[in-house]
């Protein structure tokens, strides 16, 4: 008990102290985690070190998932939806079959269902590959793509994997393998969605934000693992859970407690994520041993794994490639409506104009009296007018966002070479069954490739962005983002201190003026015209002002 306590307390020690020498250094701290690890447990007086692969895909990633879909805006998730169901599905099916063949090719006797599912773990990117990007300042678009990337394909990877696994004993089965996909992705968004807003509507009557935080760290097994009791993605659950939790905390959670929420989420990112390469480099040793005495030659299987690495990133591109092609369609698409859409959006502001156009038309083809009830319901039911204005509004959004942040080469230069592997790829390589064939040399070849590509890649990233030089985040627009939402908001203050003195209601309690402002803030961030981080600026400024308001209101013993 004291040796497990101390290791812990060391490796707790180790990642806050590496993470501090990676500041200072530029480089990324998972990388250096993993090269420390590899060489403490190459040290003979060093033991091997094996990790339950469980422990990291039942313990660790669901709620590394679940904070990421939080900190994710959803207006961009929904924009950007369609590139992270190709990259994070079709990419990881076509990947693991290419690799499945090759496989196939290079290791003697093995089946074409066990080369799909080593496939199937060197499919899925990490998450790190994100946090090394955004360091470079570069287009908000292609790190929305990349997170939601990361938060999807690690499911679609598992599954392949399990299924894999059984076409190896009993055949495939496409049908099947298509049922469970749609069940494991179907039951776990009903549960995540469930297990969200339960967590939503408890939180929110919770007074102390050390409890509302300590409810928070039960969220993603609350949702994850009833998930996979039911044959279900329970990473999937979590995603779910944490982009439901995201989107309606600012409405219905106070500023101290999403405060208090984030500071301790950003310290289990920092410890779990460290953590989870720390091992990875602590196993080398073990793996080494295993491949040794099944008398696999070294050489020989570095050699498979580097040509596997190729593979993935050659297939990357050349799903990378048209995926550009069709975003940028729709893109042209969306310019050559935006007149139309735009004239729509001038008519949903005037209520009347709306209201007179619609009736117009519903009396046009309106039969009998279902149709003149209709028309009758049409005129006593003016917030259809605002919910429609609410949609074009929402649509021109979009259209101008595909239009201002397009994605070309250069931007598909970098989605490609940040597709790093990581420690989902070993972790998932260490739940083959026993009975897998020459399981030591597959395990190995998964460490390997993640190994190789977090290194490889990883450290070259940033080369890479400095070489072919992607749109970057443009400051002026977020200036002017920034502005005009504090304009907004001063000019909704503005009427509620008129509105009080015409009402004779006397001063106006600046806590129901940021109230009433947030409100705002959260319907203009809702229809997507202001950049997501201008909108989270301004929050943050709010969020400030109202927790210095009631930190003079409340109780010590309340906070």
């Amino acid at each position: 008990m004291d040796q497990a306590l101390t290791l812990v307390v060391l490796a707790v020690v180790a990642i806050a102290l590496v993470t501090m020498v990676s500041n200072r250094l530029g480089v990324a701290a998972p990388l250096l985690l993993l090269a420390a690890g590899g060489v403490v447990g190459l040290m003979p007086f060093v033991p091997a070190v094996a990790v339950e692969p469980e422990w990291i895909l039942a313990g660790v990633l669901p709620p590394l998932l679940y904070s990421a879909a939080v900190n994710m805006p959803a207006i961009e998730f929904r924009r950007e939806l369609r590139a992270i169901s190709g990259l994070s599905v079709v990419l990881v099916l076509a990947s693991a079959l290419v690799l499945g063949w090759f496989f196939t090719l290079v290791v003697p006797g093995l089946s074409f269902a066990w080369g799909v599912a080593l496939g199937a773990i060197m499919s899925p990117t990490d998450a790190v590959a994100t946090s090394i990007v955004k360091r470079f300042g570069i287009s908000p678009r292609v790190v929305a793509i990349l997170e939601g990337e990361g938060l999807l394909n690690d499911a679609t990877a598992l599954v392949l994997l399990r299924a894999s696994v059984a076409a190896a004993a009993t055949g495939w089965s496409i049908g099947g393998l298509v049922r469970d996909f749609a069940v494991a992705v179907v039951v776990a968004v009903a549960i995540g969605i469930v297990v969200g807003r339960a967590n939503l509507w408890l939180r929110s009557r919770t007074v102390q934000a050390s409890v509302n935080t300590a409810l928070s760290l039960a969220v993603p097994f609350l949702a994850a693992l009833p998930a996979e009791h039911l044959g279900a993605s329970g990473l999937v659950a979590a995603v779910v859970a944490g982009l439901v939790t995201g989107r309606g905390a600012p409405r219905v959670l106070s500023p101290q407690h999403r405060l208090s929420d984030a500071e301790v989420w950003r310290t289990v990112e920092l410890l779990l994520e460290g953590a989870i390469f720390l091992v990875m480099g602590l196993e080398l040793f073990g793996l080494l041993v295993d491949l040794d005495e099944d008398d696999h030659h070294l050489g020989r299987t570095v050699a498979v794994a580097a040509a596997a690495l190729v593979i993935v990133l050659l297939v990357r591109a050349a799903f990378v490639a048209p995926l550009l092609l069709a975003l940028s369609r729709r893109a042209r698409r969306g310019a050559a409506v935006r007149d139309r859409v735009d004239r729509m959006r001038e008519l949903a502001e005037d209520p009347d104009r709306f209201a007179a156009a619609l009736t117009a038309r519903a009396t046009k083809h309106a039969r009998g009296l279902r149709g003149a009830s209709r028309v009758e319901r049409l005129r006593l039911e003016p917030e259809r007018v605002e919910r429609f204005g609410v949609r074009v509004r929402r649509r021109l959004a979009d259209i101008d966002y595909l239009i201002a942040e397009p994605l070309g080469p250069r931007e598909g230069a970098v989605v490609v070479w940040a597709g790093l592997r990581g420690a989902v790829t070993l972790a998932a390589a260490q739940t083959l069954p026993p009975e897998t064939p020459d399981r030591s040399l597959l395990v190995f070849l998964g460490f390997l490739v993640a190994a190789g590509s977090l290194v490889g890649q990883g450290a070259t990233i940033g080369w890479v962005v400095r070489r072919v030089r992607p749109a970057a985040v443009d400051e002026a627009a977020l200036d002017r983002d920034r502005a005009q939402l504090v304009e907004v908001l001063q000019a909704t203050a503005e009427r509620i201190r008129r509105d009080a003195e015409t009402a004779g209601d006397g001063p106006v309690d600046r806590a129901n003026v940021i109230d009433a402002q947030r409100g705002v803030l959260l319907d203009l961030a809702r229809e997507g015209a202001f950049a997501s981080s201008a909108v989270r600026d301004v929050m943050a400024v709010l969020d400030a002002d109202q927790i210095s308001i009631e930190l003079r209101r409340r109780p010590v013993e309340d906070v």
